[in-house]
């Protein structure tokens, strides 16, 4: 997928170094905690490393006005779960 996102980067529910440990733990997440939420992980544009987050917590025009004063940052979405 190539479809770039923004996020808080203080947002993220983990940060890895590794894909399929990203990918593992955001499913051990989903289906221990939120099961009826989106996660996505995701590639930092700038870095080798995979964070994870609410799909909803994407910034978007409805709701950058709540993100404005955030260091929102572009990434790659790599999986959805």
């Amino acid at each position: 997928m190539d479809e770039i996102v923004f996020f808080n980067p203080g947002d993220s529910i983990g940060n890895f170094h590794d894909h399929n440990e990203a990918v593992k733990t955001a499913q051990i997440y989903k289906q221990k905690q939120e099961a009826d939420k989106k996660v996505v992980v995701v590639h930092g544009m700038n870095n080798q490393s995979f964070d994870i987050f609410f799909a909803d917590d994407a910034i978007s025009h409805v709701n950058e006005n709540k993100a404005a004063g955030s260091a929102e940052k572009p990434y790659k979405i790599s999986d959805e779960l």
